[in-house]
C-alpha cells in the first residue's frame, strides 16, 4: 500500500509541473482503472507528512474521480461495494480533520456521492453529522457544516417533487432541532469570545455556515422547526446585522467574517420577502430599515462591497412586493435613495480606476457580463430599476435632477461625467440588456439618440483630452442601445468605433471590438442582418488585419488567449463576409494557424479557443468546397499535433472540422493524410473520453463513405460495429451510434453486413424493450427505412425481415406494426418523411414477404404510404443564409464534455439527395415496378385496398 500510495503521490506531484503534466495526467488514467484506486487517494489526503499541494492535487483527483466513475448514467455503483462503503465511511471524518483548501474539495465530492445515494442509500449521513456537532469545537463543528451545506445547497435550483420533499423533510426531522440548538449556542460563544480574535473568528465562520444552511433548509418550503422558532431567529439575525466589534477593524480591503454574516442574512432575507412574504410580513418594516441603516453607514471600502450587493438585493426584493414598495412611493423618500445609497454604491471608486489600469480585461468581463453580479454598481442599477419600474415618472424626474447636476460638474470633472452616463443608462432601460439586441425597450420620458448626441458623441470621436474611461462610456452606450439606433445612425458611428480599435488602451480597442461584433450580429425584425456582408467587405481587410495585430501583441500562450472578445470580433467579421474572405484567404489562415500554435502549448482560455475554432470552421464552410485542398493542407500539420499530442481541450474541435472539411463535398475522394486516421480513430481510448464521442462519431460518419474501400481492407468494419455497439448503450451517445450505423448501411454493400446484422439487431431491439426514449425510437426506425429504402445495394424490407426472423419467429410483425408505422407517421423532419416514402414505396414493388406472405401489412404500408405523400416532404440543401448563433459560453459547460461549433453545424442527413421531387419519383418507381412486375403492383392495390385508397394510388399508377 505505501509503494502504491508513493507512486500516485509521485504522479500528482508531475501533474503540477507543466513539462510533465500531460504524461501524468496519461498515467493516472492507467491506475484510475485499478481496484482501489480511490482509497489510495483518500489515504495521500490524509498523511500530513506530505507537502499540501500533494494532498490538495490528490483531494481534486479524487473529486474528479468520483464525479465519472462512481455511478453509471442509471445509478449503479461503477466500484466495488466494499469501496463504496469504506469511502462513506471515511470521507466525512477526513473532511472535518483537513485543511479549507481540501475541505472544499473533499466537500464536493461528498456532494457528488449525495447526488446518487443521499439519502436512501446513505440514509446514516444525517445522523453522523448531528452527532459530530461540538459546542466547544468550532474548527469541527465548521467541517460538519461544510459537508451539511455542501449537500443541502443541492435543493436550491431543484423543481418541486415527491422525492425531493422526502428528502428534506428526513434531513429537517433528524438536522432541525439541532441546527436551532446551534444558533443559539453559537450566539452565546460569540458573545464569550467577544475579546478573542481567533474564537470570534472561527464562531462566525460558524455563523456564516449556519445561515446558509438557513437558507438550504428553507429555499424549497418554511420547514415547521424554523416556523416555531422564528422569533428567536429574527432576533438573532437583528442582532447581527448591527453587529460591530473594533477586533475586525484596520484592513479596508478584506472582508471580514462579520461583513459575511450580514451579507448571508440579507440573501436569507431576500429569500423569505420573495418566497414566504405572509409569514415575513410581520417584520418586513423592521429589516428594511435595519438594512437602509446597515447601507446608510458602511463607507466605499472595498471590504464591503458583497455586504452592500447583498443588502441592495434585499431591498431591490422588498420593492418587489406592492405592499412594500408603496413605502417608497414619495419624492422626498426617493431622493433620500438616490442620495444615500444608489449615488455612492455607482459612482467610479479607486479600486475601480486601479482595475480598469491594472486588470482590464477583468474589468470587462465584470464590467460587461454581469460576472459582477456581486458588485455594487450592478445591485445599486438593479434596485434603482426596480423602483424605475414601480413608479416611472418620479424615479426619472429625481433621477434627471442628479444626472443634470453630474453633467455640469462633468465639464470639468470625468468622473461626475462618467457617474451621469451610468445614471442615465441605468434609468433609460427598461428591462435586460440583452446579449442579442442589447436594450429592448426604454424608458418613455428619456431620448437616448438626442442624449447620446448632446452629451456623449464627442467622447467617441474626440481625441485630445478624452479620459480612456469617458471613451469606454461612449461605446457602451451605443454598445446597450444598439437596437434603438436606425442603419443610418449606425453608419455614422461605424467609422468612430471602429478608428478606436487604434486606440492605444486596452480597455478601449476591446470595447470598440465588442460593439463592432454586437452591431454585425444584429438583425432586423425580418430576421435579415442590419449590416450586410457589401456593407462591411470594403473594410473588412484592415478590420481583421488590425485585430489579428491586437491578439498577437504578446506570444506568451497565456496572454494571447486572454482577451476572447478580440477573436470573437474576428470570427463574427469571417461569419459576415461568408466567401468574401476567399481573396484574403491565405493571411487569414497564416493568422489562425499561428494563434492554434501558440496556444496548442497550454489551453487556458475556453473561450477565446472555442471562438478560435469557430472562426476556422466558419472558412471551411464558407470557402471549403472550392478550396478543400488548401484548406485540408494548410489545417493538417497543427491539427494532427493537436490529436498526436491528445490536446484534450482541442481534439472535439478538430474532429468537427475535418468532419465539415469532408462533409463539403461528397463526391471528392479521400485526401491520403485522412486516410492515417483511419486506425487511431477506431482505437477504444479515444471513444473512453465522453467529450470526444460527438466530435469522434462525426467525423468517423464523414469518412466511412470515402473509406469504405480502405476499411474493408484493413478489416475495420467490425472495430467500427463495436464502436456503435459501446455507444448506443449510453442515453448521451445513442444518437452518435444511430449516426455511426446509417453511414455503414449508406456506403457498404448488404452481404458486408450479414455476419453482424442479427447481432445488431439483438443490441437494438433489447434497449427497445426497456423503455426507450422518443428519440431512440426515431432513430430505430429511420435505420429500419435506409435499410429497407437501400434495396439496389442488397439490403431492403426483405434483408431486414430475414435477419429479424433468424433472431426470433414473429417479431418482425409485432415491430412493424407497432413500432415502425406509428413512429413514421410521427416524423417530424422532412428529411425523415422522405426516407419513409421512399422505403414504403420500395417495400410495395420489391419485397418479396409483403407481396406473399404480409398481405394485410402490404395495405397497412400503402396507406401509411398516402398519409406521408398529403403533405409531401421537401428538403432544402445546403447552407442557406442562415444566422450562425454561437453558443452561449456560459451554458456550454466547457472542460466537462463537448461544445458544438454552430459554423461547422451539418444539416439533416438526406440519403436520397437526388430525388428532389417526392411525388413524382414515387409515380414513376410505381409505374416502373408495375411493368416490371407484369401489372401485380395494380392487382394488389386492387385486391388489398379499401375504396378511396384504391383511388389515390391509381393517380400515382396513371
Amino acid at each position: 500500500m505505501a509503494a502504491e500510495v508513493g507512486h500516485i503521490a509521485q504522479l500528482l506531484d508531475a501533474t503540477l509541473d507543466p513539462h510533465q503534466h500531460r504524461k501524468a495526467e496519461n498515467a493516472l488514467k492507467k491506475e484510475e482503472a485499478k481496484t482501489g484506486y480511490s482509497l489510495t487517494l483518500l489515504n495521500i489526503v490524509a498523511a500530513e507528512s506530505l507537502p499540501l499541494k500533494t494532498r490538495l492535487a490528490a483531494a481534486l483527483a479524487f473529486k474528479n474521480f468520483i464525479r465519472f466513475n462512481y455511478v453509471d448514467e442509471a445509478g449503479n455503483y461503477k466500484l466495488p461495494a466494499d469501496e463504496v462503503a469504506t469511502i462513506k465511511q471515511e470521507l466525512v471524518g477526513l473532511m472535518i480533520s483537513s485543511p479549507p483548501s481540501i475541505q472544499s474539495q473533499l466537500g464536493e465530492a461528498i456532494s457528488l456521492i449525495a447526488d446518487s445515494d443521499f439519502w436512501k442509500r446513505w440514509d446514516t449521513l444525517t445522523q453522523d453529522l448531528v452527532k459530530r456537532l461540538s459546542p466547544t469545537d468550532y474548527k469541527v463543528t465548521n467541517g460538519v457544516l461544510e459537508v451539511a451545506h455542501s449537500i443541502f445547497q443541492r435543493w436550491r435550483p431543484l423543481f418541486q417533487s415527491n422525492e425531493l420533499y422526502e428528502e428534506i423533510n428526513h434531513v429537517v426531522n433528524i438536522f432541525g432541532e439541532p441546527f436551532v440548538q446551534m444558533l443559539g449556542v453559537v450566539d452565546q460563544q460569540i458573545d464569550a469570545n467577544k475579546d478573542n480574535q481567533a474564537g470570534l473568528k472561527g464562531w462566525f465562520d460558524t455563523l456564516s455556515l449556519l445561515i446558509r444552511i438557513f437558507y438550504d433548509l428553507s429555499c424549497q418550503d418554511l420547514p415547521p422547526v424554523i416556523e416555531s422558532n422564528f422569533g428567536q431567529i429574527v432576533t438573532i439575525f437583528l442582532k447581527y446585522l448591527s453587529y460591530t466589534n473594533p477586533l475586525f477593524d484596520g484592513d479596508d480591503e478584506e472582508t471580514t467574517p462579520v461583513e459575511t454574516v450580514k451579507a448571508d442574512i440579507c440573501e436569507a432575507l431576500t429569500l423569505y420577502t420573495t418566497k414566504f412574504d405572509d409569514d415575513f410580513n410581520p417584520f418586513a418594516e423592521q429589516f428594511t430599515n435595519a438594512v437602509w441603516n446597515l447601507l446608510s453607514a458602511v463607507g466605499p471600502e472595498k471590504r464591503y462591497d458583497l455586504l452592500v450587493s447583498k443588502a441592495l438585493n434585499f431591498l431591490t426584493a422588498i420593492a418587489s412586493v406592492p405592499r412594500h414598495a408603496q413605502s417608497f412611493n414619495n419624492e422626498a423618500i426617493m431622493g433620500q435613495i438616490v442620495e444615500k445609497v444608489i449615488l455612492p454604491n455607482v459612482s467610479l471608486r479607486e479600486s475601480d480606476i486601479e482595475l480598469f489600469e491594472d486588470e482590464p480585461i477583468e474589468f470587462i468581463r465584470r464590467d460587461l457580463e454581469g460576472s459582477d453580479t456581486d458588485s455594487r454598481r450592478r445591485a445599486a442599477t438593479d434596485f434603482l430599476r426596480k423602483l424605475l419600474e414601480n413608479f416611472e415618472l418620479m424615479v426619472t424626474q429625481v433621477v434627471f435632477k442628479y444626472i443634470e447636476h453630474y453633467l455640469t460638474q462633468g465639464a470639468a470633472d470625468w468622473k461626475a461625467k462618467d457617474t451621469a452616463i451610468y445614471l442615465y443608462l441605468a434609468i433609460a432601460a427598461k428591462g435586460t440588456v440583452t446579449a442579442a439586441q442589447g436594450v429592448k425597450t426604454v424608458n418613455q420620458y428619456v431620448n437616448v439618440v438626442d442624449f447620446f448626441q448632446q452629451h456623449v458623441a464627442a467622447d467617441l470621436v474626440g481625441d485630445e483630452g478624452v479620459e480612456p474611461i469617458s471613451k469606454v462610456d461612449a461605446i457602451k452606450y451605443l454598445h446597450n442601445f444598439r437596437s434603438q439606433l436606425t442603419k443610418e445612425q449606425w453608419q455614422a458611428a461605424f467609422d468612430p468605433l471602429i478608428k478606436n480599435l487604434g486606440s492605444t488602451n486596452y480597455v478601449v480597442y476591446t470595447y470598440a471590438a465588442i460593439a463592432v461584433e454586437r452591431v454585425l450580429y444584429l438583425t432586423k425584425d425580418d430576421g435579415q442582418h442590419l449590416f450586410s456582408r457589401s456593407d462591411i467587405e470594403p473594410f473588412a481587410k484592415d478590420l481583421l488585419q488590425h485585430l489579428f495585430v491586437l491578439v498577437e501583441k504578446d506570444t506568451s500562450p497565456a496572454k494571447l488567449q486572454e482577451n476572447e472578445f478580440l477573436m470573437r470580433c474576428i470570427m463574427r467579421v469571417l461569419i459576415v463576409i461568408k466567401d468574401g474572405v476567399v481573396p484574403i484567404l491565405d493571411a487569414i489562415l497564416n493568422h489562425l494557424i499561428t494563434i492554434t500554435n501558440v496556444i496548442k502549448a497550454n489551453p487556458s482560455n475556453p473561450r477565446f479557443y472555442y471562438y478560435h475554432f469557430e472562426a476556422i470552421g466558419a472558412l471551411v464552410r464558407y470557402c471549403g468546397n472550392a478550396n478543400a485542398s488548401k484548406l485540408e493542407a494548410r489545417l493538417w500539420e497543427p491539427f494532427s499535433y493537436i490529436l498526436n499530442e491528445d490536446v484534450t481541450e482541442f481534439v472535439p474541435y478538430v474532429f468537427q472540422i475535418f468532419a465539415a472539411l469532408l462533409e463539403g463535398d461528397r463526391s471528392a475522394p479521400l485526401p491520403d493524410n485522412f486516410k492515417t486516421l483511419l486506425v487511431p480513430l477506431t482505437t477504444p481510448a479515444l471513444w473512453d473520453v465522453r467529450g470526444n464521442v460527438p466530435g469522434c462519431a462525426r467525423f468517423l460518419t464523414a469518412i466511412i463513405p470515402k473509406a469504405a474501400a480502405e476499411i474493408q481492407a484493413s478489416n475495420l468494419l467490425e472495430t467500427i460495429l463495436g464502436i456503435f455497439q459501446k455507444l448506443v448503450q449510453a442515453k448521451k451517445t445513442e444518437q452518435n451510434a444511430f449516426d455511426i450505423l446509417e453511414a455503414v448501411v449508406a456506403s457498404f454493400p448488404g452481404s458486408a453486413l450479414d455476419p453482424y446484422f442479427v447481432t445488431l439487431l439483438t443490441i437494438i431491439l433489447n434497449k427497445l424493450q426497456t423503455n426507450p426514449s422518443d428519440s431512440y425510437k426515431t432513430r430505430f426506425v429511420r435505420f429500419y427505412h435506409l435499410v429497407s429504402a437501400r434495396v439496389e445495394a442488397g439490403y431492403g424490407a426483405d434483408y431486414f425481415i430475414k435477419h429479424s426472423e433468424a433472431l426470433q419467429a414473429g417479431v418482425f410483425v409485432q415491430i412493424y406494426l407497432n413500432i415502425i408505422l406509428q413512429t413514421t407517421s410521427q416524423f417530424a423532419r422532412p428529411v425523415d418523411r422522405k426516407l419513409g416514402v421512399v422505403s414504403f414505396t420500395k417495400t410495395l414493388c420489391e419485397s418479396q414477404s409483403f407481396a406473399q406472405r404480409y398481405q394485410k401489412g402490404w395495405g397497412f404500408t400503402c396507406n401509411n404510404l398516402l398519409d406521408l405523400l398529403k403533405n409531401a416532404p421537401k428538403v432544402t440543401a445546403g447552407h442557406g443564409d442562415e444566422i450562425i448563433t454561437e453558443a452561449d459560453v456560459d451554458d456550454i459547460g466547457f472542460g466537462i464534455g463537448f461544445t458544438p461549433l454552430n459554423t461547422c453545424k451539418r444539416g439533416p442527413r438526406d440519403d436520397f439527395a437526388e430525388i428532389t421531387n417526392v411525388e413524382s419519383w414515387v409515380s414513376e418507381y410505381l409505374k416502373a415496378a408495375n411493368q416490371r412486375h407484369g401489372g401485380a403492383i395494380a392487382n394488389f392495390a386492387n385486391e388489398r385496398l379499401a375504396d378511396e385508397a384504391k383511388q389515390v394510388i391509381a393517380t400515382y399508377l396513371q
